[in-house]
């Protein structure tokens, strides 16, 4: 809330996307992070590509791209972007897999929704990849770590 006014409803209370056209642009960052905890048996195919539908931590990693770029397609309100960069690394650690998204732009509105989408996207495909091995599968912990940019300057996550 802004003001004591809902940035998102306009004065009858309707749902309306934000008007950032007076906004400055700047440069904008976000990183953000979850995990998929998985068993044992789909740590091991992973990590010896043996998945019945292929690589899944490739396919995975294109996947928290593509969904970045489409956040605006998938998000109500989230204004459509030109995403100058983004990067999305997994860890395969031995119960999970560890998604790091970090999303660039320059404009007038932050790139945090779009991080978040990229790690969501990518953490869905990996459970949509490995359920043939592994359906007690969970996605858990998506956060922003990380936002730079805007108006409202910095912000970094404390620890969990």
């Amino acid at each position: 809330m802004t003001d004591g006014n809902l940035t998102h409803t306009d004065a009858n209370g309707r749902a309306s996307m934000v008007d950032v056209g007076d906004k400055d642009v700047s440069d904008r960052r976000a990183v953000a992070e979850g995990f998929v905890r998985i068993s044992a048996d789909l740590a091991r195919a992973i990590r010896e590509n043996t998945v019945m539908k292929g690589d899944v931590l490739s396919v995975a990693r294109i996947a928290g791209i593509m969904g970045a770029k489409r956040t605006s397609d998938l998000i109500p309100l989230c204004h459509p972007l030109p995403i100058e960069h983004a990067v999305v690394d997994l860890e395969l650690l031995d119960d999970r897999v560890r998604i790091v998204a970090s999303v660039r732009t320059r404009g007038r509105t932050g790139v945090e929704m779009e991080a978040l989408t990229a790690v969501s996207v990518c953490a869905l495909t990996i459970y949509d990849m490995g359920k043939s091995v592994d359906r007690t599968m969970t996605i858990e912990g998506i956060r922003l770590l990380e936002k730079r940019g805007g108006r409202s300057g910095t912000y970094r996550a404390t620890s969990p």
